[in-house]
């Protein structure tokens, strides 16, 4: 086993490495505004960010893919492996569009060059949740899995907020001139610099004592539609969970500038500050509720967090939306992400806890990933779609409040092992 100051080595080099991986992905989205007008012009803003909020999902279409190839070469090679390949083919994504010329240069060259970055993107994070979340804990003492296990969602909060520092230092700091002609390119080449410690730290990576056990005492090759068959209940636990999870994360959290200065009126600047304050509260709730999670069980958190949902949501954007101000937005941001950070707490681990280490990575991957390509991964889309069909600007709570329930229902099948060790 390793010792207390090689494991903290390990956990801080995966946790950064994670945060680093999904910088790189969420970062498109935050500027899907400014992205949208310079590689998908159309006759109306509507229609622009329609095309360009699809390019965003269409990433997701690759996720299953790469979660499958990837969940088996990381059940095949170990966790470290997966983790160093996935950070590589990220860097080569960004790179393609850090320095993408846009529509008007080369014209539909421009929006082709993106949606293949967001494929590459999209095949890379299909491996990444499972990989990280398998490695962080197996890496774990057995009664601090759920603190461990956390820490894979404190890595996707730090990207958020990495992006969201981002783009308020952009549209803080530049002209509307400067933003469109070479400022929004910014936040994408600071992900392409960061790449290589990014790969650097992941050589430093040790593989997990659990996976090279299992492997040591492998039997017969388990083909996917065995392993899905064999856990069918993990399987479907873990898609209605992440339902829920990935609704949250692109709508509140992803979506919510765009939101901000199409629904509200509310500058791109105020935005990124609302959203700054938000993702700080989402950061240090994470592990608080993660730590929780070993003393009380996985379940209870997770079961009141869904309701927490269902009874602020639609309240708190009825409210922003009568009132549409910087501060009242970033009351409702700094709630709303509260919540989100008391789910994410217990959720890595309780997923990551469905499935035994030897198909982990490849089943957790598969399920992840169809759940978020499904639901996530066009989540702006839909909610874009939605406030213009329905005339609601608040349409996106509906959509949120709609996984809460499915996330609720999947949550009474978990098993939790953690409540029969304390």
């Amino acid at each position: 086993m390793p010792t207390h100051a090689s494991r903290s080595r390990q956990i801080l080099a995966a946790v950064i490495g994670n945060a680093l991986e999904w910088y790189d992905f969420v970062v498109f989205g935050f500027l899907i505004a400014i992205i949208s007008r310079l590689f998908f012009p159309a006759d109306s803003e509507y229609a622009s960010l329609l095309l360009t909020t699809a390019t965003f999902g269409v990433g997701f279409f690759m996720r299953p893919v790469g979660a499958i190839v990837l969940g088996v070469y990381a059940d095949k090679k170990g966790r470290k492996a997966a983790l160093q390949l996935i950070i590589g083919l990220m860097t080569l994504a960004i790179a393609m569009i850090a320095f993408a010329p846009p529509y008007a240069a080369i014209g539909v060259a421009a929006p082709l060059i993106i949606v293949l970055a967001r494929l590459l993107q999209g095949f890379a994070t299909g491996g990444e949740f499972a990989s990280a979340t398998s490695f962080l804990v197996e890496m774990a003492p057995l009664k601090r899995r759920g603190l461990y296990g956390s820490l894979q969602m404190v890595g996707q909060s730090l990207a958020a907020l990495g992006g969201a520092v981002a783009g308020a230092l952009v549209t803080r700091g530049l002209s509307p001139e400067q933003i469109d002609s070479w400022g929004w390119r910014l936040p994408f080449v600071f992900g392409l610099l960061i790449g290589p410690l990014g790969i650097w730290i992941r050589r430093n990576l040790s593989e997990t004592d659990e996976f090279l056990n299992a492997r040591a005492s492998a039997g017969p090759k388990v083909s996917i539609a065995t392993l899905l068959t064999g856990h069918l209940r993990g399987v479907f636990v873990t898609f209605g969970l992440v339902i829920s999870g990935t609704i949250t994360y692109y709508v509140v959290l992803v979506y919510m500038p765009t939101f901000a200065k199409t629904q509200l009126n509310i500058p791109l600047t105020d935005a990124f500050v609302a959203q700054v304050i938000g993702l700080l509260c989402l950061t240090a709730v994470i592990p608080i509720f993660g730590w929780l999670s070993d003393q009380i069980g996985r379940k209870p958190i997770i079961i009141a967090a869904l309701v927490g949902y269902l009874l602020f949501l639609y309240p708190l954007f009825s409210w922003v939306h009568a009132n549409p101000t910087l501060t009242n937005l970033s009351i409702m941001q700094a709630i709303l992400c509260s919540l989100i950070g008391v789910l994410f707490g217990p959720i890595s681990t309780a997923l990551a806890e469905q499935f035994s280490p030897g198909v982990r990575s490849t089943g957790l991957a598969i399920a992840y990933n169809f759940a978020v390509m499904l639901f996530g991964g066009f989540a702006q889309f839909i909610v874009t779609w939605l406030i213009r069909e329905t005339g609601s600007p608040i349409a996106p709570a509906y959509y949120v409040m709609f996984g809460a329930t499915v996330g609720l229902i999947a949550a009474m099948f978990l098993v939790d092992p953690s409540r029969h060790r304390r």
